[in-house]
């Protein structure tokens, strides 16, 4: 009886184990699933979009930062001060970010299609066309972050990360953008969006 329950333990913890090391994964394809699906309530729960945002604005004004974490103010008191500052200034024009957060753009964004994903419109795909859905891979691994990259067919890869806000939540904190520049004309900003 003491060896059932033990093994039953054991069982129990590998589960535990497992599950807590693939909720990324599972993450990244309940996103995909939900953009395809045109769910935004299903998006708001797994993605938090005010940091999404705040990540995709530097990347689309073309400022070599954006890919850099944000500096502490332990750390890098002035760099922090000015990256405040950058952030509370309303007279710069900030890049349409919103343009990559429609569930049309993230479906593309998660197939790889990297800057070009915001011209897409329609997140849907006619009935019988075959779309390249790329399997993520990981770029990095913490307990509490987690970095998965999905190329393109030119080996450009966009990077997704996840924070982890609970023993088995994860939430896209930060999608990176593949260099270079992002593509002229924004979709229109009829759709649905958090």
């Amino acid at each position: 009886m003491k060896r059932l329950f033990g093994n039953l333990v054991l069982a129990g913890l590998a589960i535990a184990v497992l599950a807590f090391f693939a909720a990324p994964a599972v993450g990244f394809f309940a996103i995909r699933s939900a953009a395809e699906a045109n769910d935004v309530a299903g998006l708001s729960r797994l993605i938090d979009f005010g940091a999404v945002r705040q990540s995709l604005r530097p990347q689309l004004a073309g400022r070599p930062e954006a890919m850099a974490p944000a500096p502490s103010f332990l750390e890098d008191p002035i760099g922090a001060f000015r990256r405040q500052l950058d952030q509370q200034n309303p007279l710069q024009r900030q890049p349409d970010a919103n343009a990559y957060l429609t569930p049309a753009a993230l479906s593309a964004l998660l197939r790889g299609e990297g800057r070009y994903a915001s011209q897409r419109t329609v997140a849907q795909t006619p009935p019988g066309t075959k779309v390249r859905k790329p399997w993520p891979r990981p770029a990095y691994w913490s307990v509490n972050r987690v970095r998965m990259a999905v190329a393109d067919q030119g080996g450009s890869r966009t990077l997704f990360t996840f924070e982890r806000r609970g023993p088995f939540e994860w939430k896209l904190v930060h999608i990176g953008l593949p260099e270079g520049v992002s593509p002229l004309g924004s979709p229109s900003q009829t759709e649905a969006r958090p």
